[in-house]
């Protein structure tokens, strides 16, 4: 298979609930996630998500009689964020309970989570699958949501901090 475009193949799930493995959630698990077996993709403003690796910390592990640098790596760091679109009823202009349910879990500062993304060349539409690849998962805790700036559509911009990762997991088999 060729190269392939990020268009229509990030499929995303959002967690309540720690899976039994976070570093290998089951089908059962992420379907139980915000959105169902969908995801959580039509929610979140594709711009400016946040979610990985970022450069791991540098420790100068150089000896005295080294004659160049010595810096091995040391921890990881991961890097997450997200902007939520609101969603309000047609009718009422109050919030729709079905459509902002991701908004909803994510308004209150300090919600942990755990979130799962699958990048590959297989379409967002299609279905959670036992060794599936996933790009990175995460437990995160969620920040107070901030107003992005005027105009478009109503979002809020929720900063995560990632208290652990689990970058290049996969998908388990079983319930």
């Amino acid at each position: 298979m060729p190269k392939s475009l990020t268009d229509g193949h990030i499929k995303l799930a959002w967690l309540t609930e720690r899976p039994v493995d976070p570093n290998r959630p089951t089908v059962a698990e992420l379907n139980a996630g915000i959105g169902g077996p969908k995801g959580i993709g039509d929610y979140v403003l594709l711009s400016d998500w946040t979610f990985g690796p970022t450069d791991s910390e540098v420790i100068n592990e150089r000896a005295v009689s080294d004659a160049g640098s010595a810096n091995a790596f040391g921890m990881g760091n991961y890097a997450a964020g997200m902007t939520v679109f609101r969603y309000f009823d047609a009718d009422t202009g109050k919030v729709d309970e079905v459509e902002d349910l991701l908004f909803q879990t994510v308004k209150v500062k300090g919600t942990p989570a755990w979130a799962y993304m699958r990048e590959t060349g297989q379409d967002e539409s299609e279905a959670w699958t036992p060794a599936d690849e996933l790009y990175f998962g995460a437990e995160v805790t969620t920040d107070s949501p901030q107003r992005p700036g005027e105009g478009g559509n109503i979002k809020r911009r929720v900063p995560l901090q990632v208290a652990k990762g689990y970058p290049n997991c996969e998908v388990a088999a079983g319930v």
